[in-house]
């Protein structure tokens, strides 16, 4: 293969790698003085329709999530013989596959990589997006800050990727043998979270396995034996996650995430803690949910209605807006340094249907120590933009003695408004969250009218 001299403005130093459907080369960009990977369309694919549209769709989709632990897109064009292009951040680092090829890592290092990923692919899945092909190769490491050995872990290659609600029918056959969920191959499937999921799950098994190679598809507890380093309740998670039927793998690759961190540190958990009821991610409900920002309500928590309009649930208590009812509900994906997963509640005037019907207004609220220990409200919002939205300017406001953060949207489709809030309460250090759908009548001051009525107990 004959290597361009420029694209774009960017003159070509080297080949990067050879896809499929794309061929990458490292580029220099002369005028910010820095190194960029070019993603170009494979030339025997720039007359399918479909496959030009899929290849823009990737780039589309980064561009819109915009998050540190995804690669970023600097701009796009197209060749002078119509093949589009992509240029994004290098990733210097290589990728995970060169990595395993120079040798293994340690046990330990290997666990905290694991976990890293885990954290990454959250961030598609707290936006309703599926990665479908978690594999070595796009998993990325890009030097980041002064000192070196610094590096963050990438999500790469989002070719495949498909919001929930797509990612089912023909486009469920795609993704790499071995690391590829069994209901992939089937082309009738409904394709959510829970297969990559099982992308992770093999990905550890690679990563953490003593002899991976001698595993099949569907390896027992027994057959599985980790490395040295690796705590032996690891092994169990990953064979739940691995596991052939969807309904038996967890949730989401932030509940995955969660039960690696209390394998790896049982202190954090009790012996005898309550496991939350874990709904099945194929429900409309859970989708739309999902869609919304990431948020995700449990059944099975406990709560209790009283006469003065305020409903309680755990340690909160919301004031009802007049003729809604709420649900108590655990929030999906968060766990506190017990092991049980934190509190939350919905509230709406039909709390059962309000995340999967945009008619239904409605609000969640959420409270997590875990997430406060890790991020200021400003920066958990800013993991929680909505792509297909426009959003008004930050405002702060003070309610029943939280400083919130509030960001509106206003959507072309599915709900015309959302509003996304956070606050650290002041007493007891945790994050509060709170994601409100607004009646179509709401008055100016309902979101804060909402907000002043969360209390904690």
């Amino acid at each position: 293969m004959t290597a361009p001299q420029r694209i774009g403005p960017y003159a070509i130093e080297r080949l990067l790698g050879v896809g499929s459907f794309a061929t990458v080369w490292l580029g220099y960009d002369p005028v910010l003085d820095a190194h960029v990977a070019i993603k170009v369309l494979a030339e025997n694919w720039s007359h399918d329709l479909r496959v030009r549209e899929r290849f823009r769709d990737e780039f589309r989709l980064l561009r819109r999530l915009e998050h540190e632990r995804l690669v970023r897109v600097h701009a796009v064009g197209e060749l002078p013989d119509g093949r589009p292009y992509a240029v994004l951040a290098w990733a210097d680092g290589g990728s995970l596959r060169d990595r395993l090829a120079a040798g293994p890592m340690s046990g330990p290092t290997a666990l905290r990589l694991l976990g890293e990923v885990c954290a990454g692919v959250t961030v598609l899945h707290r936006h309703g997006v599926v990665h479908r092909d978690l594999t070595p190769g796009n998993i990325l490491f890009r030097s980041v800050g002064a000192r070196p050995g610094t590096e963050r872990v990438l999500i790469a290659d989002l070719g495949l990727a498909k919001a929930l609600a797509a990612a089912s029918g023909l486009t469920a056959r795609a993704g790499t043998p071995g690391y590829m969920a069994p209901e992939q191959d089937d082309p009738g499937a409904v394709i959510d979270t829970r297969a990559d999921v099982y992308g992770l799950g093999r990905l550890g098994i690679r990563l953490l396995a003593a002899d991976p190679v001698r595993l099949g598809s569907d390896p027992s507890a027994s057959a599985l034996r980790l490395r040295d380093g690796v705590p032996v309740g690891v092994a169990a998670v990953l064979i739940r996650a691995t596991a052939q039927q969807p309904t038996d793998r967890y949730p989401d690759a932030a509940a995955l995430h969660a039960a690696l961190d209390r394998a790896t540190n049982p202190v954090r958990q009790q012996p005898a803690a309550r496991r939350p009821y874990r709904l099945p991610l194929a429900g409309a409900a859970v989708v739309a949910v999902a869609v919304l920002g990431g948020a995700g309500a449990e059944p099975g928590g406990t709560g209790s209605g009283r006469p003065d309009g305020t409903y309680t649930a755990g340690p909160l208590t919301v004031a009802l807006p007049e003729g809604w009812s709420a649900a108590g509900a655990t929030w999906a994906g968060q766990y506190g340094l017990d092991g049980e997963a934190e509190p939350a509640l919905v509230m709406s005037p039909q709390p059962r249907r309000w995340a999967a019907d945009p008619r239904v207004p409605g609000a969640f609220v959420g409270f997590s120590a875990t997430t406060a220990a890790r991020t200021t409200p400003v920066g958990f919002l800013a993991e929680r933009t909505h792509g297909d939205c426009t959003s008004a300017p930050a405002r702060t406001t003070w309610q029943a003695g939280v400083e919130w953060t509030v960001v509106a949207y206003q959507c072309d489709r599915g709900r015309p408004r959302i509003v996304e809030s956070a606050g650290r309460h002041p007493g007891r250090g945790a994050l509060l969250y709170v994601q409100i759908a607004p009646p179509a009548d709401a008055a100016p001051d309902f979101v804060d009218t909402l907000l002043a009525g969360v209390r904690v107990r």
